[in-house]
């Protein structure tokens, strides 16, 4: 087993390892599988400290790739060539381990459940920094940087429609396009279907999320839209799709797409 004794990161300050980790495996089984997709959380507890011991408990299952405090201190839990175990259940562009896909970025914040704060200034400037520096060595493309939310809608909602994706997206890490304005008009909500349903779960999935490609608006497809909006259109957060979220989509879709073939 790998041993990290000094940070894959330069702007980590040191290691505080966990244990929770091991081999990054291809659906083959496989080892050796390099980390394509950055996946950011936020802590979702209190006490930063306490959040950090949970991390690094062999009880607790879960752990990190890096650990980002308030104050923009950085440390580094699992090495990167390691599988840390954060994702959990999740899917994206038909990856179901995204936890051998992925480095994953804890991020002290105690979350919707602590009213969430904002993120302050000196945190958000070193995951930046971080971020950057880890898509840069392992050339992760853009549309791989993600929310954990993205990966496990209706399960998780982290980091939440305060992170600032635009601010990322303009500083080299993750994507972004401009909300569409929110206005009236034709919608789509749990308990519609038919082909237009049909139509845009296969825009969502090819964004790359987890959906079921059925017609069917149920609770599961809700949850989808409602990750999106938290993500990409943070202004109204209610799982309907109207013209904003639907133009918004369309529009990412198209600068992946650019990006992919470019």
């Amino acid at each position: 087993m790998s041993v990290t004794t000094k940070p894959d990161s330069r702007f980590a300050a040191k290691v505080f390892p966990s244990p929770n980790h091991g081999e990054r495996k291809f659906r083959d089984g496989s080892t050796d599988r390099r980390p394509d997709t950055l996946i950011l959380h936020y802590t979702g507890m209190p006490d930063t400290g306490e959040a950090l011991q949970w991390l690094c408990n062999p009880i607790a299952q879960v752990s990190c790739h890096y650990f980002v405090f308030e104050n923009g201190h950085i440390l580094q839990l699992v090495p990167e060539e390691r599988r840390a175990w954060h994702a959990g259940a999740s899917h994206w562009a038909g990856e179901t381990d995204l936890n051998s896909a992925s480095i994953g970025i804890e991020i002290a914040n105690p979350g919707h459940p602590g009213g969430l704060p904002d993120f302050p200034e000196e945190q958000l400037a070193a995951t930046l920094n971080l971020c950057r520096d880890i898509c840069e060595r392992w050339q992760i493309a853009p549309e791989r940087v993600l929310a954990h939310s993205d990966i496990a809608p209706g399960r998780k909602i982290d980091p939440g429609e305060k992170f600032p994706w635009r601010r990322f997206a303009e500083g080299g890490v993750g994507t972004w396009v401009e909300p569409a304005p929110i206005k009236g008009g034709r919608f789509f909500a749990r308990g519609d279907a038919g082909p237009p349903v049909e139509a845009l779960q296969a825009m969502f999935a090819m964004l790359g999320y987890g959906v079921s490609v059925d017609g069917v608006y149920d609770e599961r497809f809700e949850a989808v839209v409602a990750a999106f909006q938290r993500h990409w259109r943070p202004e109204k957060i209610d799982g309907v799709a109207d013209g904003s979220t639907i133009t918004t989509l369309r529009d990412l879709l198209a600068l992946t797409q650019e990006a992919r073939t470019a």
